[in-house]
């Protein structure tokens, strides 16, 4: 068997195998690019007040003095230019009668008074289970960075396979059956070929201290150490058991802003009004490629600086935080946001159109159907119908759940995993055909009833947001009407002419299947 021939095969099983995950960990990764965006639609109740990272780290503290006085730890995460409020998480005393409050606090940015909004997830969930899938850790990880392996295997394999990689690139052929979703994947994959093989090797990269552990063990006896070398994490510390009063915030933040030249994201108070305290920024990474973890710590009793670390002050570190910088793209502006986000699009079809493509080259006019192709068929419409339905599902949930219902956030995300089983299932008992077709207008209505739920139930309705100025709610709901179109469109291909999905020759084997 010739080299090419032995890459095509290995090729087509590499991305059959992962394909179903891949096409997810595709979609929800390149919905993640709005990450920010996406909690503040799901948030509506949260006004955006332009407020510097110096004041709200200021008035954030102030408002920890007053509930959590003896509190162990303030974990407070500063807005930017992409959010809008200050979230902190604080960890209460663990001492007899010492006072208590929430842990998960939202803080208004200018006053530092906390703010009532639905309890979500957001673009967290997104982020979260396009390299996690919703496993357990470390469980989901593993599997992502195993699917992540067969799409750089995939990527390699089918590079070699190509014998016309540029041509392909301006070939695309309509209403041929298998020759066009041939075409269709080819040109998925070649346009943005330098994209995927960078998206694939920069999401493994960031793993990587997971999946190769023994470094790591060799050099550091305490993985603790590695942590607060590479990531900056604050050194652990104990309390000295002296009151000290903990010294004014907003001057450390401006000397920490002006040293790096760029305002803080994150703050850390350890142990606050001890003799013992210390306060930690973290730079923020918006508009820098390299994403690795600059800190500076003070000490919270007399504002003396005590050290800096991370940042990618060495070559690996700088390496590692580039590559980190690369895959998560907190670089990018507005505009290039959306350029990453129509690669990671063409991506999801890549995945998508190769999966189709391994159908139609094993379905022929009167031939019938085996098990394997009934199951990858199947999987097929669970996957690239159902993920997008579960997603709209989980957006829909968000407006028609009551915003004070208690455990609201994960009845969001379970209602995005029961539509889409209930997707998965249903069109099993459907004709092949007429569970594309039926499935792709679900998706359609889906999408289409996000913006008019968001009408019917904020005052951020797509007229109005267009009439503020606001425009994340306004582009949030134009891009849901898009995708309501787009899936509209393949429902009715589908419903006309078969041929977006299968080819005239092998379409009335696909209605018997």
């Amino acid at each position: 068997m010739s080299l090419r021939r032995t890459m095509a095969w290995i090729h087509g099983w590499l991305g059959l195998l992962a394909g179903w995950l891949l096409f997810a960990m595709f979609l929800t990764g390149t919905a993640s690019y709005f990450r920010p965006e996406i909690t503040r639609w799901m948030q509506p109740e949260l006004a955006m007040r332009p407020v510097s990272a110096t004041h709200a780290a200021a008035a954030a503290v102030s408002y920890l003095q007053r509930v959590g006085f003896d509190d162990t730890l303030w974990y407070v995460y500063l807005p930017d230019s992409r959010t809008n409020v200050t979230r902190v998480f604080a960890l209460p005393a663990s001492k007899p009668g010492a006072p208590r409050h929430d842990q998960d606090l939202v803080l208004d940015p200018a006053t530092g008074h906390p703010v009532r909004a639905r309890e979500t997830l957001g673009g967290e969930h997104f982020y979260r289970f396009h390299f996690q899938l919703e496993l357990p850790y470390p469980l989901g990880r593993w599997v992502a960075g195993a699917c992540a392996m067969f799409m750089l295997g995939a990527i390699v394999s089918g590079v070699i396979t190509h014998k016309r990689i540029f041509a392909d690139l301006f070939t695309l052929r309509w209403n041929k059956g298998q020759r066009s979703w041939l075409d269709a994947h080819n040109v998925s994959a070649v346009l943005a070929l330098p994209y995927h093989a960078m998206i694939t090797y920069t999401g493994l990269l960031t793993l990587i201290a997971m999946y190769m552990p023994s470094p790591i063990a060799t050099n550091y006896a305490r993985p603790a150490d590695f942590d607060r070398e590479v990531y900056g994490t604050p050194a652990e510390i104990a309390p000295t058991g002296r009151r000290a009063p903990l010294v004014a915030i907003a001057p450390l933040a401006d000397d920490a802003a002006r040293r790096w030249k760029a305002p803080p994201a994150t703050m850390i108070v350890q142990h606050p009004n001890d003799a013992a305290a210390r306060v930690t920024f973290i730079r923020s990474t918006l508009g820098t490629l390299n994403a690795g973890a600059a800190t500076l710590t003070y000490s919270g009793a007399t504002g003396q600086l005590l050290g800096r670390t991370g940042g990618g002050t060495g070559a690996a570190a700088s390496t590692a935080g580039t590559m980190l910088g690369l895959h998560v793209a907190h670089f990018a502006g507005q505009d290039l946001r959306w350029a990453l986000f129509c690669l990671g699009l063409t991506g999801t079809a890549m995945v998508g159109t190769g999966l189709l493509l391994w159908t139609a080259a094993r379905r022929r006019a009167g031939a019938v159907p085996f098990p394997g192709l009934w199951l990858v068929e199947r999987l097929n419409i669970a996957t690239i119908v159902g993920t997008p339905i579960g997603m709209a599902a989980y957006l829909l949930a968000n407006r028609l759940i009551p915003a004070g219902a208690p455990g609201r956030a994960d009845i969001e995300v379970q209602a995005m995993f029961w539509s889409w089983g209930v997707v998965a299932v249903a069109q099993c008992a459907r004709p092949v055909r007429r569970a594309w077709t039926e499935g792709l207008a679900c998706a359609a209505t889906a999408f289409a009833a996000v913006p008019l739920a968001n009408a019917l139930t904020t005052h951020h309705g797509l007229p109005g947001s267009l009439i503020e100025g606001d425009f994340v709610f306004a582009g949030f709901d134009a891009a849901m009407i898009a995708m309501a179109s787009l899936f509209a469109l393949a429902s009715w291909r589908s419903l006309s002419t078969g041929k977006p999905l299968l080819s005239k020759r092998v379409r009335q084997g696909a209605d018997r299947a």
